[in-house]
């Protein structure tokens, strides 16, 4: 998977972001990304093939694989971190469109310079398509928590699963490779995305307030005038 691709559009939105929006991006790519990248892939590089079980039954050993690790941590992570970027490219494409239709309007050269460098504020339009994106991250952040603990039955990894699915001829013990090490993994991994849904309610609602604070001003202004 491209990482670098999708650390450049986002770079894009970090730009028109909240303090805290940079924060969440920054724990984001340090902390979730670049950690899945360089360490928890070569933790579970061997999940598979190191799930040892006490049996020599064709089939056995894969259908209780299959039973207790439905999904491999490295996809579901994967997946999570794709559908929780997934709603910053409402705002990039946002951002895009404002540009182009100003874009139309610039005649001169360096107009359309300056263009490129310009910072957008979250107002108008583009504060509900910026709060909508924070929106559905949250609603992606929970959902995927909720379905890893759902999942693996909470963020312990056991040194020692039994299975008696068929094709296995009785209660069959297999053995899991590095569990602590997965243990520990999973627990930073949980803890970050937690932080990351944290940072996400903090912005929405500094935003929402900013809105509602901001809003009797205007109305009081308008009434003045």
């Amino acid at each position: 998977m491209d990482w670098g691709s999708l650390q450049a559009i986002l770079g894009g939105v970090n730009k028109h972001s909240t303090s805290i929006g940079k924060i969440w991006l920054t724990v984001l790519f340090i902390f979730r990304i670049m950690i899945l990248v360089v360490a928890a892939e070569k933790v579970w590089g061997d999940e598979q093939q190191d799930f040892v079980c006490n049996t020599q039954q064709p089939g056995c050993k894969n259908v209780c694989y299959d039973e207790y690790f439905p999904i491999s941590h490295i996809r579901l992570w994967a997946l999570q971190l794709i559908f929780v970027s997934t709603p910053a490219l409402l705002v990039a494409m946002h951002v895009a469109y404002r540009k182009h239709e100003k874009k139309r309007q610039c005649r001169e050269k360096l107009d359309i310079e300056n263009l490129k460098q310009q910072r957008f504020h979250i107002e108008g339009a583009l504060w509900w398509t910026y709060t909508s994106s924070i929106f559905f991250r949250i609603i992606f952040e929970s959902v995927f928590l909720y379905t890893f603990y759902l999942m693996y039955k909470g963020i312990k990894m056991p040194r020692l699963v039994k299975c008696e699915a068929w094709p296995c001829p009785n209660t069959v013990d297999c053995f899991i490779s590095r569990p602590t090490e997965k243990t520990i993994f999973t627990i930073f991994m949980q803890a970050v995305s937690g932080i990351c849904m944290l940072l996400n309610v903090v912005e929405l609602s500094y935003l929402v307030l900013k809105f509602c604070t901001r809003k009797p001003k205007t109305i009081k202004s308008l009434t003045n005038h």
